[in-house]
């Protein structure tokens, strides 16, 4: 059902609408809703023909709305929650009612209800903001985005989606960076899903076409030059057993040990040494596995024993590679047609606790795309920010000011998170 349809349907009925995200903590969703106005997990690929005529059908729903006028604005400032009162809640309801996330007949009522939360969270899910259903400052940024810039940024990401319009081949994975999402895809469907980590603002992830041929589980973490330089010998400065702390050993060319107070730690010494993490999911960077691609950025697929970041609707924490969600289920998916290595064994492995290394057979494609607008199927239409700024529409400029200057989505967040970096060496890095 359209959009459009969508906002001039009959009266809601108030049920549960239950789990619809297949179990994972992140994804639930319990609130009164029209099933119709609900956000179910998509089993049709990104990367797909069927993508490409439904952000098509989308565009046309959006030029409809533009030519209407578009969608009102909504102050932003006090948070919006069940229970508030006031003519922004109305401005809220008609903002909702045109995009379609709450039926016309909910009428422009100033008390925020829950059915207004039900819309809420179903915005806030086309979104990629998490569905708490309370309107604060990420929410009051992505409402208050112009139709028309909307519809520029189906436009722009349409030429992305038609330039993977092709035949990616039976099983291939894609992971969409703005979304910090991969899924798995095998005879034109969806198998499974993973909320993902990737690059920071300033580390960014690349886009690319490789294939993922080899998997390690149990990694050793070798930190990167980079890493060594930005990261590692501040942390040194600032503590001198950061690196035992971390299980971290230093090694120099010759592959002998040292010991880190041979190094002197107010120059860039360290550059000329090898710096290791000991295996072990608890602490080390990469968890208990990791998947090589092909390609020549250095980046690579992996675990993380920092789950809590797949909670968070800002996962742009890495250096460039990709963490994975429910990483288990993803390599079984990965080794799926390889000999020998159903669950139990991949299991056996990591509980082993050993370092080995499985080359996938045969290797499979794997797509790294940036797309930060895309409608499915059933009349959908999703917006992710435009992270690493690559649409080339200031959509964060086009946010309306407040008297003081509200943060953009991306600055309240990399604030939010700026003073809790992770304990773990290396879990804010590759």
């Amino acid at each position: 059902m359209s959009v459009l349809a969508l906002a001039g349907a009959g009266t809601q009925a108030a049920i549960a609408a239950g789990d619809a995200y297949d179990g994972q903590a992140e994804w639930a969703q319990r609130y009164d809703a029209d099933p119709r106005l609900t956000v179910s997990r998509s089993t049709t690929p990104i990367l797909s023909t069927q993508t490409v005529a439904a952000t098509e059908a989308a565009m046309a729903q959006l030029q409809e709305i533009v030519a209407r006028g578009g969608w009102p604005m909504v102050p932003a400032g006090q948070q919006l929650r069940l229970g508030s009162n006031g003519p922004a809640v109305s401005a809220l309801r008609r903002r909702l009612i045109v995009s379609g996330d709450i039926g016309a007949e909910a009428g422009v009522s100033p008390v925020f209800d829950s059915y207004v939360e039900a819309a809420v969270r179903r915005f806030q899910a086309r979104h990629g903001v998490n569905a708490t259903g309370v309107v604060s400052t990420q929410t009051f940024a992505a409402l208050n985005v112009s139709a028309e810039l909307r519809l520029r940024q189906l436009e722009t990401n349409l030429v992305r989606l038609r330039s993977f319009s092709r035949d990616l081949g039976n099983r291939y994975v894609t992971a969409n960076i703005p979304a910090a999402t991969v899924e798995t895809v095998e005879n034109g469907a969806v198998v499974t899903h993973h909320t993902a980590g990737v690059g920071k603002i300033d580390r960014q992830s690349p886009v690319m076409q490789t294939k993922a041929i080899q998997v390690n589980f149990n990694p050793f973490w070798t930190v990167p030059a980079s890493v060594i330089r930005k990261d590692l010998i501040p942390k040194m400065q600032a503590d001198s057993n950061y690196l035992s702390d971390n299980h971290i050993r230093v090694y120099n060319k010759e592959g002998v040990e040292l010991s880190p107070q041979q190094i002197n730690w107010n120059s860039l010494e360290a550059l000329n040494y090898k710096f290791r993490q000991d295996t072990g999911g608890d602490f080390n960077s990469l968890g208990v596995v990791r998947i090589d691609i092909a390609n020549p950025y250095g980046v690579y697929m992996h675990d993380t024993p920092a789950k809590g970041i797949f909670g968070d609707d800002f996962r742009f924490v890495s250096s460039g590679c990709i963490r994975l969600q429910n990483v288990r289920d993803y390599v079984a998916w990965l080794l799926k047609e390889t000999p020998g290595w159903d669950r139990d064994h991949i299991d056996e492995a990591i509980r082993s606790g050993e370092r080995i290394d499985v080359k996938i057979s045969p290797a499979v494609p794997v797509y790294w795309v940036y797309v930060t607008a895309w409608a499915t199927p059933d009349g959908v239409m999703q917006f992710r920010e435009d992270i690493y700024q690559r649409d080339g529409l200031g959509l964060t400029a086009s946010i309306p000011q407040q008297s003081a200057p509200a943060p953009t989505p991306v600055a309240s967040r990399q604030a939010s998170r700026s003073p809790q970096l992770l304990p773990v060496f290396g879990e804010e890095e590759n």
